[in-house]
Parts: structure tokens; sequence; C-alpha cells
């Protein structure tokens, strides 16, 4: 099974790109928010159930893929790359797929605040994150979670050989997929 982790700051195109992505390759997306979106529905982001549900789910579908004919996943991250435990926790996600946190490629995306904003507010954002859909709120989120956690490294991510870095700023979804998919096959197939 190949692996692809998209990462970046709230707004950056993560999910917009692993749909492209998905597209290219035949891969699976999962993307952050379909097991947010999920729990939301019954729990609210402070409830003490909301995160170890959505851990939950998420370790339990990528145990399923683990011995599945699926022949690549492509899950997407909001990463504070400040916090050991966020690193932890995909490392658990990871673990649950059955392969090496070595073999996967990273992708991490960045592009301008404002840029983020407008994308805060995209028809297909708001379609498939109803927890965006109070704009106000979610533009908080967006700037208070940069103020506090550190979401794009500096040259100085954990896994340099498996690490692609793009900003996405003036590039389309496809463009990015597009960019990935190349350097994939310079990953010596990413073979997870």
């Amino acid at each position: 099974m190949q692996c692809i982790v998209i990462f970046g700051p709230a707004a950056v195109g993560k999910m917009s790109v692993g749909m492209a992505l998905a597209e290219l390759t035949g891969f699976k997306l999962f993307h952050n928010h379909m097991a947010i979106e999920l729990v939301h529905q019954f729990f609210s982001w402070s409830d003490p159930e909301f995160t170890p549900l959505v851990q939950n789910i998420r370790r339990q579908l990528f145990a399923a893929l683990k011995d599945s004919p699926v022949k690549g996943v492509i899950f997407t991250y909001v990463w504070a790359l400040d916090l050991p435990e966020d690193h932890d926790e995909l490392q658990r996600y990871i673990d649950q797929l059955g392969v090496e946190m070595e073999s996967v490629l990273f992708v991490e995306l960045c592009a301008d605040q404002t840029v983020r904003m407008e994308r805060n507010k995209t028809e297909l954002r708001l379609q498939e994150k109803k927890t965006k859909r109070n704009i106000i709120e979610s533009e908080d989120f967006l700037i208070q979670s940069e103020q506090n956690h550190r979401l794009n490294s500096n040259g100085d991510f954990f896994y340099p050989e498996q690490h692609l870095k793009i900003d996405n700023t003036h590039l389309s979804p496809a463009e990015v997929a597009s960019v990935i998919e190349q350097a994939m096959s310079h990953h010596g197939n990413n073979r997870c």
C-alpha cells in the first residue's frame, strides 16, 4: 500500500488537493474532516468524548484498510509541528495502516493567509465541512491556530527525505496533484 499524508494550516487546500490526487492515482482519500463531521453530529468540539471518538474512528478505519485491496491512502492532517502529541497521534494512524513512518510521502502545503481566508469560504469546503459554515468562527480558528502553533516547517521537517513542500498560493489543486504524482515516482514508488 502507498501512503501520502497532506498537511498544512487550515484552508490551505489539503482536501481539494487530496481529491485531485485521488482522481489521478486511484488512491482513497480520507480527509481529516470525515471523522470530525460524523462525531460533530453528536458532540461539540469541547465535549470530552469528541477528540477520542475522532481518533478512534480514524484508527479503526486505517486498521481495516491494512489488509484490504486498497492500493493507496491519502490522509489530510492539520499537524501542529510544535506538539509532540500530534506527531505521536499521526504515528499511531500510520501504524494502524501497517506501514513504516519512514516510507510515507509527506506533502506540506503552504499559502498566504489572505488566500486561505478566501479558500475558507469556498463552496466545496462549506459543502464537505459543515463545522466550517460559521465563517466568523472558522476564520478565528484559522488565525488562532496559526498564532498558537507551528503549522508549517522551516527547513526542519522530521523526515526530510520523504518531504515535499509546495506553496500552492497560486496553484490549482490539479496542478499541485500533478507535482505530487511526479514526486511519487521519484520517491521510489513510495512503497509503504
